[in-house]
């Protein structure tokens, strides 16, 4: 087992509570409170403060003291562009990898998605859609990348669902269709246009975003 410094321990829990929103940005980041939190002495915490501002999650005021950061206007579009970065990536690596029984499943969680009518059990069917790919693809680091990604979005389920039912479930069909053909490029493209053109049926401005948004299609956000 690796050993981990009680600064260790402070970084990754905090790290975590930051990316999911546990921790909303503003949030004042005490070291006296951090420390009995933790049941340590407050160098630790002092050091894992340092380190998370480093990261660019944690900011320091000299009169205020440490606070969560802040996200920057276009962090909603650079999630986006993260996720369609890792899930184009498990597409390719899955379809040299998946299995009869799993392709049969993704079919499975499709056609029930496409007779979902109440919206928690759609978000979930389409969650099980895409976390069957990744796990398929048979990286558990890139499992445990994406996992922790979805818990950046503000839903609880993972990204929300923003554009009309019927074209989601023809782009998962068609990214189905690559995996079966074990068509790594095309399915990882499929993947990739899906999750960015998703940012266009989201609410408020479009932020910006990688040029191919505007011709492809999307599959991600549902």
């Amino acid at each position: 087992m690796a050993f981990q410094s009680k600064s260790d321990v402070v970084v990754a829990a905090l790290r975590e509570s930051i990316i999911t929103g546990e921790l909303a940005a503003g949030t004042p980041l005490r070291q006296r409170d951090l420390a009995a939190q933790f049941g340590m002495s407050p160098i630790p915490v002092r050091e894992a403060l340092r380190r998370l501002e480093a990261e660019g999650l944690v900011e320091s005021d000299l009169h205020r003291g440490s606070t969560v950061k802040g996200a920057a206007p276009s962090a909603r579009a650079e999630n986006y562009e993260i996720r369609a970065g890792l899930e184009s990536l498990a597409a390719k690596y899955a379809a040299t990898r998946i299995t009869e029984p799993e392709l049969d499943r993704l079919a499975a969680i499709n056609a029930e998605l496409a007779d979902a009518a109440e919206e928690p059990a759609a978000a979930d069917l389409n969650r099980q859609f895409h976390f069957q790919i990744y796990e398929a693809a048979g990286s558990p680091v890139l499992l445990a990348l994406l996992r922790l990604l979805w818990g950046t979005f503000p839903s609880p389920g993972g990204p929300m669902r923003g554009r009309p039912l019927a074209e989601s479930v023809q782009q998962h069909a068609d990214i189905l269709e690559a995996l079966r053909r074990e068509d790594a490029a095309d399915a990882e493209q499929l993947v990739h246009s899906h999750i960015l053109s998703a940012l266009d049926y989201l609410p408020g401005d479009p932020d910006p975003a990688s040029p191919d948004r505007e011709t492809e299609p999307e599959l991600s956000q549902r």
